[in-house]
């Protein structure tokens, strides 16, 4: 991951940003970004990027951002991968475009100039941007369509901000911090604050598959470009005419080249290899990919050894079958107690999860990996929970016409407060 935050001061009487205030949003985010920082204040000292990196294609110093076009005209500050740049560089350098580097980033510069912000639904890839075009004075800020890469932002007295990250634009001061009553029922009712909410009243997260623009006068839209309910629904209806006798070879295509986007890198790539089959079939496609063995990390408790809950045997045995380079990582409770109060500092908003991922992510650190693909999200696609057969289960004895009314209660009351949060 980087780390990009801004601030556009607009109207008529704008007075030059406080530089400090970026630099110091910018670095509280170092753990994003330690390969370099990066700093831009425009001629007119009305508009100033920030960036923390992390160096993953393009290591050299040809990568580093921000970014501008030849003539100026164009800057960005970017987090994320575009999974599809070498494709779409070759279509921009058939109409004349020149480029200076083989980084993803330089790809969207080009990319908006050649069609401006419709660019966005030919982005294949997870990203956060914020892109300032000077020929029409304004400022945009797009995020990819699943949300994968966070941005936040914060817009009163004439001054717009926005980081990666809520505690960052914090830290950058200048923000009035005062506690959204919403965002905190969200996080009681969820264990996770919802988006576009955070903690704070005057901070949004721009959600997902949304683009924000802003010009110099402060006039600001907000836009949806993709909506994963159209996807689905697309998606289900030509599912139906598939014969069935092809549905597992195309659905392993499927996920074979979501891996094989996912592997572009100029960096080593390695896999989290838990028990389950998300983590397994990842990691199995992935070693099918490469001649060399694909560097796999498994998470494991001294407490579980021996016990149904230990994946390490298990984990090793897929490994083995794959052919993967296998280390098993074991922590404990008490390392995890030790571990706690840094977990707790890192945490950007609240979360009832993560702790795992924090563990095997220090872990893959430490072993020289920056990519690491993971399987989160891969079991609710594959069914590989027992959950998947219990929760009808548990929904038919939750269903509102249930005739227990304590769960009628619960049912309703839980469903109308996370309602009117969301609404307020």
């Amino acid at each position: 991951m980087c780390g990009i935050n801004g601030i556009f001061r607009y109207g008529v009487e704008t007075p030059k940003i406080d530089i400090e205030q970026i630099i110091a949003t910018r670095d509280s985010m170092y753990n994003r970004g330690p390969d370099g920082a990066g700093l831009w204040l425009s001629d007119c000292g009305s508009v100033g990027f920030g960036h923390r990196r992390l160096a993953i294609i393009e290591l050299s110093e040809l990568g580093a951002q921000p970014m501008h076009t030849a003539d100026g005209q164009l800057s960005i500050t970017f987090n994320g991968e575009i999974y599809n740049h070498n494709e779409l560089r070759r279509n921009l350098e058939s109409k004349g475009f020149a480029f200076r580097s083989h980084s993803d980033t330089e790809v969207l510069l080009h990319l908006y100039r050649d069609i401006g912000i419709e660019m966005v639904n030919q982005l294949r890839g997870m990203f956060a941007f914020a892109l300032w075009d000077n020929r029409n004075r304004k400022l945009i800020i797009a995020r990819d369509p699943y949300g994968i890469k966070p941005v936040y932002y914060s817009n009163s007295d004439g001054v717009f901000r926005f980081a990666s990250q809520v505690k960052a634009l914090v830290a950058g001061s200048g923000i009035d911090c005062s506690i959204n009553p919403a965002a905190l029922v969200s996080f009681l009712l969820w264990g996770s604050v919802s988006e576009p909410l955070t903690l704070y009243e005057n901070i949004n997260a721009l959600p997902a598959g949304h683009v924000l623009e802003i010009d110099y006068l402060g006039r600001q839209s907000i836009h949806q470009y993709w909506n994963i309910n159209t996807v689905i629904n697309t998606s289900y209806s030509a599912a139906s005419a598939i014969p069935a006798d092809i549905t597992k070879e195309l659905a392993k295509a499927a996920i074979r080249d979501s891996v094989k986007a996912h592997m572009v890198a100029d960096v080593p790539v390695g896999s989290f290899l838990s028990a389950g089959l998300d983590s397994a079939t990842i990691t199995g496609l992935a070693q099918e990919l490469v001649p060399e063995p694909v560097s796999a990390i498994t998470l494991a408790f001294e407490e579980f050894s021996g016990r149904s809950l230990d994946e390490a045997p298990v984990a090793k045995e897929i490994a083995s079958i794959l052919g993967v380079k296998h280390q098993v990582v074991t922590s404990s409770m008490s390392h995890v107690e030790t571990e706690l109060a840094m977990f707790l500092d890192a945490m950007d908003q609240p979360t009832i999860d993560g702790i795992n991922t924090w563990l095997v992510s220090k872990a893959a650190k430490s072993n020289g990996l920056k990519v690491v693909l993971s399987g989160l999200g891969g079991d609710e696609m594959l069914g590989g929970y027992n959950t998947f057969e219990a929760i009808p289960e548990i929904i038919n004895k939750l269903s509102p016409y249930n005739s227990n009314p304590t769960i009628n209660n619960l049912f309703f009351t839980s469903t109308l407060l996370s309602q009117k949060a969301l609404k307020d």
